[in-house]
């Protein structure tokens, strides 16, 4: 028997459902600075066989990032019985997207007025591939983790340790 030989080339997006495509779209274009791609409708068969859900139809905006990658926003119109999740970091199924930003401080200024909020303070990490970035999670209106982390400066003595 032999093996079939495959290679993953990129990551190509991170996909992410959100109750209300025009507030999340505003958010990571408007806020963020992520550049608008496009905006698609899907629905029927297609929806049906690319998600795995029965009656799926879905509004979706794609943004680019920075270096490339890509956001792809999901509302899901149908099917009715779609439920919110409340899922936290430590459970099981979270994902999150990290995205490195020069000045977090500046970051967390403007997110503060947009109704997403920082889940704690920022920490300095102490050891590792990432030793001396700051980071903080924050988290959308739908609950969506996004971590933030600063590239590594000079310390200062109000560094925070973590």
């Amino acid at each position: 028997m032999s093996e079939t030989v495959f290679r993953i080339i990129v990551a190509d997006h991170t996909g992410i459902t959100v109750s209300n495509l025009e507030r999340s779209l505003a958010f990571w274009r408007d806020v963020l600075g992520f550049e608008f791609s496009h905006t698609a409708h899907q629905k029927g068969e297609l929806a049906q066989e690319i998600t795995g859900i029965e009656g799926a139809e879905i509004k979706l905006a794609v943004l680019r990032a920075p270096g490339g990658h890509k956001i792809e926003l999901l509302e899901y119109l149908a099917p009715a019985d779609r439920k919110r999740a409340d899922i936290r970091p430590c459970d099981v199924g979270s994902v999150h997207v990290a995205l490195l930003v020069h000045d977090l401080d500046a970051v967390l200024e403007r997110i503060a007025a947009s109704d997403w909020k920082a889940a704690g303070k920022p920490q300095r990490l102490q050891s590792g591939p990432n030793a001396g970035k700051r980071v903080v999670y924050m988290r959308d209106p739908d609950g969506t983790t996004i971590e933030l982390m600063q590239i590594a400066k000079e310390s200062s003595s109000t560094d925070v340790a973590g």
